[in-house]
Order: structure tokens, then sequence, then C-alpha cells
């Protein structure tokens, strides 16, 4: 279809469906599981420990009141789950600003030079999208999207396209929580116009796509390059991704150009990463250079199209996740690296001189290889000798990560074995808004999976006998008020024993067990 016939479309589509519909906030019931005690605690010690010294729109003295207003409360055994849900999204906060263009979220907390306008950068904006998705108050994330997409390319310098990023399939993702047709309706051209333009500048005449590592973000790596078009499994994932998304978005929306449009290339590059990415000898998917060879390391960003669920469902490729519980591998006492630890360009590029991705932890880098493992557990039959326990164990150990000087801490990366923040007492590194963690808590350990449907599907990987309780309240969900409540025995809540699930403080689902579920509201 002509692009301008199809704009046109979708401009019509966009003015009908917004003086039909709106998606309302999902309103805090009176029926709430969880008081904001717990979160008022530690946000006063978060606060007592801190140094402020920036200040954007809600400063420490607020922190308590917006946090009680908009995040979604939890409470488990695990209390270093807990506290560092609650740190980050402590730490979140700190990176809203006011601006004239809307609301936006910041990366850094200091001002750094390869920002684009009120300091921002997109390199970390899927992991933002995710996150922020959850925030009771829309408005937060939606204009942070309308700045990229509206704003951004009208600046004299746009920094969009400057990260490679999973932009369609986390707005998709954030779709799916709010359910709000409108948002996606009047971006999806936009969203459109930024895959062609991807397209245009990344993808090669095999219709592969490449990258350089720095411009995935991950530079000084292994495998990687500032001058070699390398085909990586990072820009070929998120690029896979996003097409599925667009063909989604489409769908949900009725726009058949688009879903025609989506869906071969969706199809296309999920035959092409397994055909031009996976070496079948390290049982691995890599990055593959321009004179054709595969590199010899493997590393984390070869967990990524699971992120997707991208790889097919067999056990050949399932045996990949082996190497995260081999100490050679990627199991290091302080978390995932970023490369395997026996191969001999380990650690090699130096130590906080600059953003060393050759094997430091990067908690970018342990969030989606989480989420990858997230998904291998719940959507994958071949799974080899993954487990909820392991996925549990490595969540823990990411959260216990979080910590200098005996103090809450989120930095840029750590050393491996000392758990050291490489960047030092760099005030650039504190609170580094470049991964997500509550997002890995609600979607993934409690693992509340977001649908187009009214209907609310569960999907735990809290190991059997682990915990006797858990609640996550006050979680907003196309327009309600859901509540996610375990009491194995019945004394914790006074509810009765087993799972419940409320929709505005209504039971919609109550089991004997912590198990899969699909209620309807």
């Amino acid at each position: 279809m002509n692009k301008y016939i199809l704009s046109a479309a979708v401009s019509l589509l966009v003015a009908f469906t917004s003086c039909t519909s709106s998606r309302p906030i999902a309103q805090v019931s009176g029926d709430s599981i969880l008081s904001t005690n717990k979160l008022k605690n530690y946000v006063n010690y978060f606060n007592a420990v801190d140094s402020e010294y920036t200040f954007n729109y809600v400063l420490n003295k607020d922190a308590y009141g917006w946090l009680s207003q908009n995040i979604p409360l939890f409470e488990c055994p695990d209390t270093t789950l807990e506290k560092i849900y609650y740190y980050r999204w402590w730490a979140l906060r700190k990176h809203l600003k006011e601006t004239p263009d809307g609301f936006v979220f910041t990366e850094f907390i200091t001002k750094v030079n390869h920002a684009g306008k009120h300091n921002t950068v997109s390199s970390g904006l899927g992991h933002h999208i995710y996150e922020a998705r959850w925030l009771r108050d829309p408005k937060y994330v939606n204009q942070y999207v309308d700045f990229w997409l509206h704003v951004d390319p009208k600046t004299p310098k746009p920094h969009l396209r400057a990260f490679s990023s999973w932009l369609q399939n986390a707005i998709y993702n954030l779709y799916l929580v709010h359910h709000n047709k409108d948002f996606i309706l009047k971006n999806i051209s936009v969203l459109h116009e930024d895959y062609q333009q991807w397209e245009k500048d990344k993808q090669l005449p095999n219709n592969m796509f490449w990258q350089y590592d720095v411009r995935d973000a991950m530079e000084e790596s292994i495998s990687g390059s500032r001058k070699d078009k390398n085909m990586r499994p990072t820009i070929n994932s998120y690029m896979y991704g996003n097409a599925v998304a667009m063909t989604k978005m489409a769908d949900a929306l009725g726009i058949d150009s688009f879903k025609r449009i989506y869906e071969p290339k969706a199809q296309l590059l999920k035959k092409l990463v397994h055909d031009s990415l996976w070496d079948s000898n390290a049982s691995f998917f890599k990055v593959r250079h321009p004179n054709g060879k595969l590199n010899d390391a493997r590393e984390a960003i070869g967990f990524i199209p699971w992120y997707f669920n991208l790889p097919y469902d067999r056990k050949e490729y399932a045996v990949q996740w082996e190497q995260i519980r081999d100490t050679t591998g990627f199991d290091a006492p302080w978390g995932l690296t970023t490369a395997e630890r026996r191969h001999p360009l380990f650690r090699t590029h130096g130590s906080g001189h600059g953003c060393e991705w050759d094997g430091p932890v990067w908690p970018y880098a342990t969030t989606q290889t989480l989420k990858a493992l997230s998904n291998l557990l719940t959507n994958y039959k071949n799974k080899n000798s993954m487990t909820p326990e392991v996925f549990y164990d490595e969540l823990h150990t990411y959260a216990w990560s979080h910590q200098k000087n005996g103090k809450p801490y989120l930095g840029e990366y750590q050393d491996e074995k000392t758990g050291y923040w490489l960047k030092g007492d760099n005030p650039r590194s504190s609170y580094y808004n470049h991964s997500s963690f509550a997002d890995l808590i609600i979607n993934d350990l409690v693992g509340l999976k977001p649908r187009e449907d009214n209907v609310v599907e569960l999907y735990p990987l809290v190991p059997e006998g682990k915990w006797d309780w858990f609640a996550l309240d006050n979680i907003p969900y196309h327009g309600r008020n859901l509540s996610i409540v375990y009491d194995k025995n019945g004394t914790k809540y006074n509810k009765g024993a087993g799972l419940f699930i409320y929709a505005d403080g209504k039971q919609i689902y109550k089991g004997n067990k912590l198990q899969p579920v699909k209620a309807k509201m």
C-alpha cells in the first residue's frame, strides 16, 4: 500500500477511536491487601543513606507519597528481593523529569556528553518501558514514548536510533498492561517508519542486520567492532521482536496492511538467525563477522533470542542454557558474566577505563538473560536442566548484587568476583537506569502475563515449597486493579489457604496450589 494512503487510513482510525474509547487509570481499591507501611519504612531508609545531589520531578522528601500512589506493592519472605524491589522503584523515580516536552526518564543521574535533549539516552529505552509500564498512572511512560517518537526526531541531532532497541516490542508490551488502543494507533505509523529506517541503515543484502557493539550499548566486547558490520544476536533479535510486535499491534487495530508487511519479515528473520548465528559445535548463538566466520566467544548476547521467543523449541538449542550454571561459562559469584569465563580474552579490555563488555557483570545484560530464561521456562517444552529454582537463584543473586559498602546501590557494571562497581565513585554511575528489576518480579517471578483479551494469566516461577506466602497488590491491568495473593496455610492474610486473584477487590480465582492460572475478569 502507498505510504501516504496508509498514513491517511491510520489517521482516520485514530480520529474515530479517540472519540469512542478511553482507558481510565486503575483506581486503588479500598480492599487492598497490603498497606504502605513497608514501603514507607524502606523509603525512609533509602532517603537516610542517600546523598541527594540531583533534583528531578520527585524529590526524596516526596518519594513515599509518589510511590505509594504509583507502584504495585509487594511482600515476600525473601527480604533481599523485597528490599531491592522497592529500591529499584525508589531509584527509578530519581530519573523522572518533567520537561516542556512532557515527562521523560534519564539513564544517567548526571549530565553526559553523548545524551540528547533533556539528558535522554535511548540505549536502555526497552528496559525503561518494560519497567515503567507497571506505574499506575500511565502518563509518565506514555509521554516518554511520545518524546522519543515525536519530539526527538525534530531535534538537530536525533538520538532515537543512536542505539539498537526493541522499541516496538516494548510498546506492544506496554499496551498489553494498560490496553490503550488509542496510544498504539496514534504511534503505529511512526513505529513503521522507524522500522523502515533501521532496514535502510542496518540491513545487509542477505536480510540480516548488522551493528557495531558500541551502538548495541555493549562496547569493548570480545566479538565486537567499531568498524566491522557484524551480524549480532542483539539487533537481529530486536528486529525480530519488533516485527512480531508490529504484527500483533496491527492485528489488534485491524490494520491488515501492516500485518501483511510484518508477518513475513518476522518469519524470515527467525529462520535467518538460526541459519546464520547458531554455532552447532559450541551449541550457542554467536556473532558472525563480514568474512563469514562465527566468533569463537560465547557471550551473554547469545541468550537474547529467547527474550523474544525466537529460537525453535528443540533440545539442540535449549542446551545452550547449561552455560549459565557452568563456572567456566557465565556463572560467577556476583552474577552472570557478559562473556564466558573460559575465553582467553575474558576481562582483557581494561577495568573501568571505558565500558567493557568482555566479561564483567552488567545489570543491562542480566535483565535480558533473566527475561529470556523466564520465557524458556514459561513458553518452551525443551528446557534441558533449567528450572524455576535456577531462575530464582539467579534473580536473588541479581538482587543481592545491588550493594556498595553495605548499602543499596545500582551502578553500571561490576567485577564478577568481588562485586566492586568498576566505575568506582564516579557520580554518573549512581542509580544507573540501564536495566529493569521490578518487571522481573511482577512479570516473571510472580508471573503476571499481560494479554490482549480480558483474562488474567499467571505463570509463577516461585519454586515449589520456596515460599509459604507472598502478595503483589495494586497492579494496574486493563483499567482494573489486581491483587495476587498466595497463602499456603491461610494464616498470613486471613483470606483462606491457597492462591487468590482479585480484580477491583472482587475474587476472580481461588486455587489450592501455586501454579499456572487463567482467570477471566
